[in-house]
């Protein structure tokens, strides 16, 4: 089967007095009518990237809230995830295409993949193009399959797009983060437009003491005395970190004791990223105030809650962006922004709040200036851009809105299991078992039978979670 990404727990409640009512009442409301759907997500890598972070809280909120669901990770050597950066650039509008002996290892890939896919369920979401060509080779099942796309897509590079394109036709839906990211001939009939989210709950968005995080800074080398303006993204040619350095070297004069940070997340499906981290370290030449972090390196969630809590600034200079979930996480501490405009980036800082929108390395430049001399209007956009957040971006509106999507897939047809599925399927993760399972348990007068011991302790901890069926959708 395909390889299991274990996680932790949330409870719906524990959002309350932090998330408005009104969307966790709707959560409720719609749970109700999902109690025991199976859920998968799959995608290509359990860290590094604003996906693994999204389905890091998204799938023990769906457990926790009645459904079954599981998030799974494609295998693939590096060569594959060469060929799957190289399509995740051209959906983005790179000119580079790919070779035919690329295409055939994008294919033998997915195919294996296909293979270990035995599980069923009720619905699954496939992230971004990595696992998207699944489908058409395991064939649907009884599952609705939903693609989740989470770049701009809507100026591809033609030839990339016309290779991805042909794996989408069977799928019943697919997400995308704004409209305008949609390609104009996608094949699917139903277009969903769901912005991401971030977790308050995390690691990286809790509330840390200030004492705390100037600890946490000094201790990585970085005073806390002097003004800091920071980046953190992935090393990706599409961030820009090389026009942030120069941005900041423009002001270097006027602010002497400036320190920048560029702080980046090297992830398994992105074999690029070594390349521009060693660019990074290049251009900024052993200039002792500009600092350069990874996560490989022992900055993690903890680092950068305090990075974005305590810096005067964080900038965020895409060129090319999906959504930026580190804009509604900096906004969320109350700290003003000064990034590109690109992608989902205005979307959350619409009508002015938050900070300043730029499009090039002198607007960049000039917007940290104006930022750092007037630390009073600083404060007021941070503050407003931390209601905006509230209000739209935090993680219980995406399950919502992922809960609602579910609903209008199944049309309000009950999902149902024909008599006996539990029975002659792992409770837990939906394998069809032999005459002979692994291991068994009796639970209410019924033998169940498990592909795995593993699967077994798992069901004995919450047998009434794995039991439900015939639920109403309507």
């Amino acid at each position: 089967m395909l390889e299991s990404v274990d996680v932790g727990s949330r409870t719906l409640e524990s959002y309350r007095g932090i998330v408005p009512d009104h969307i966790l009442d709707d959560l409720t409301k719609q749970a109700k009518h999902l109690q025991g759907a199976r859920v998968l997500h799959v995608n290509a890598t359990p860290y590094g990237g604003g996906v693994s972070e999204l389905l890091r809280s998204v799938v023990p909120l769906l457990n926790n809230i009645g459904l079954v669901a599981d998030w799974r990770i494609i295998r693939g050597e590096e060569s594959f995830f060469e060929v799957t950066k190289a399509m995740h650039n051209g959906l983005q509008g790179a000119a580079q295409g790919l070779t035919e002996e690329q295409k055939s290892k994008y294919l033998e890939i997915t195919d294996r993949n296909a293979r270990e896919f035995s599980e069923e369920y009720d619905f699954v979401f496939m992230h971004d193009p990595q696992p998207v060509a699944i489908l058409p080779v395991r064939g649907k099942g009884g599952a609705r399959w939903i693609w989740r796309c989470h770049i701009d897509t809507s100026e591809p590079n033609p030839e990339i797009w016309d290779f991805l394109r042909t794996f989408l036709a069977e799928y019943d839906a697919a997400i995308f983060t704004m409209q305008e990211f949609a390609p104009p001939d996608m094949p699917n009939r139903r277009i969903e437009i769901i912005p991401p989210a971030i977790d308050p709950a995390s690691p990286k968005n809790l509330p840390l003491a200030k004492n705390t995080a100037r600890q946490v800074l000094e201790w990585l080398g970085v005073r806390t005395d002097l003004p800091l303006v920071t980046q953190i993204s992935r090393f990706d040619p599409w961030k820009d970190q090389l026009g942030v350095i120069k941005a900041y070297r423009k002001i270097r004069k006027r602010f002497p004791d400036l320190q920048l940070v560029l702080a980046g997340s090297l992830a398994l499906d992105d074999p690029e990223g070594w390349e521009v981290y060693r660019k990074i370290r290049s251009e900024a030449g052993g200039d002792p105030q500009i600092h350069v972090f990874t996560n490989i390196l022992g900055v993690g969630n903890i680092e950068v809650n305090a990075f974005q809590m305590l810096s005067d600034i964080v900038v965020q200079k895409s060129t090319r962006e999906g959504f930026g979930l580190v804009v509604s996480e900096t906004l969320w501490k109350g700290t003003p922004m000064v990034a590109g405009k690109a992608g989902g980036i205005p979307l959350q800082m619409a009508d002015g709040v938050g900070g300043i929108l730029v499009d090039d390395v002198d607007e960049c430049a000039a917007a940290m200036s104006d930022l750092l001399e007037d630390p009073r209007r600083a404060k007021a956009l941070g503050k407003a851009g931390r209601e905006r957040v509230r209000e739209h971006f935090l993680m219980p509106r995406l399950v919502l809105n992922h809960l609602e999507l579910m609903r209008n897939l199944v049309s309000g047809q009950p999902l149902t299991r024909e008599s006996g599925w539990l029975r002659s399927h792992d409770p837990v993760c939906g394998m069809a078992l032999g005459e002979h399972p692994e291991a068994t348990t009796r639970y209410q007068g019924i033998e169940y039978g498990f592909c795995s011991a593993r699967c077994r302790r798992m069901f004995l901890g919450r047998p009434e979670h794995y039991t439900r069926q015939n639920n109403k959708t309507g």
